[in-house]
């Protein structure tokens, strides 16, 4: 069911976010997507983060949005190198932002946002090296 809330259109608009983020910055970004979440919705993005290999980016400057939709439960990940040098309710600021238009159901619009968002912080703090800079991580989005 999460994969069919997500048009065509939709998924382009995801990830063509997540490929303009990670233009400017060596950060990765990647978003799952589910329909439940069992339990701490935490505890189920860090598996994911691990499912997903997140946490083997050079400068441990990964990102993950996690969204389980029929739960209504959504988190956002940074791995420890972001989580050094941002402020500490960074998160928090981005996850109110993209809360006002998932309470709409506007879910693409609220990962678009937070996206960008996070987007911004890594350009900041991990600036793309023109030279040696590799997609170390799929931009697709992942369902399950």
């Amino acid at each position: 069911m999460a994969e069919k809330l997500f048009s065509k259109a939709d998924r382009e608009s995801i990830i063509g976010a997540i490929k303009n983020a990670e233009k400017e910055t060596s950060g990765e970004i990647q978003v799952h997507i589910e329909n439940n979440c069992k339990g701490d919705v935490l505890d189920r993005a860090a598996e994911v983060f691990e499912k997903l290999k997140m946490h083997k980016t050079a400068q441990r400057n990964a990102v993950l949005f996690y969204l389980a939709v029929v739960d209504h439960k959504f988190a956002i990940l940074g791995d420890a190198g972001i989580n050094q040098v941002v402020p500490k309710d960074f998160w928090e600021n981005i996850k109110e932002k993209m809360l006002v238009h998932f309470k709409t159901k506007a879910y693409t619009e609220g990962l678009r946002i937070g996206i960008e968002m996070s987007g911004k912080q890594l350009q900041q703090h991990f600036p793309y090296d023109h030279e040696g800079d590799i997609n170390e991580l799929p931009d697709e989005i992942s369902f399950e």
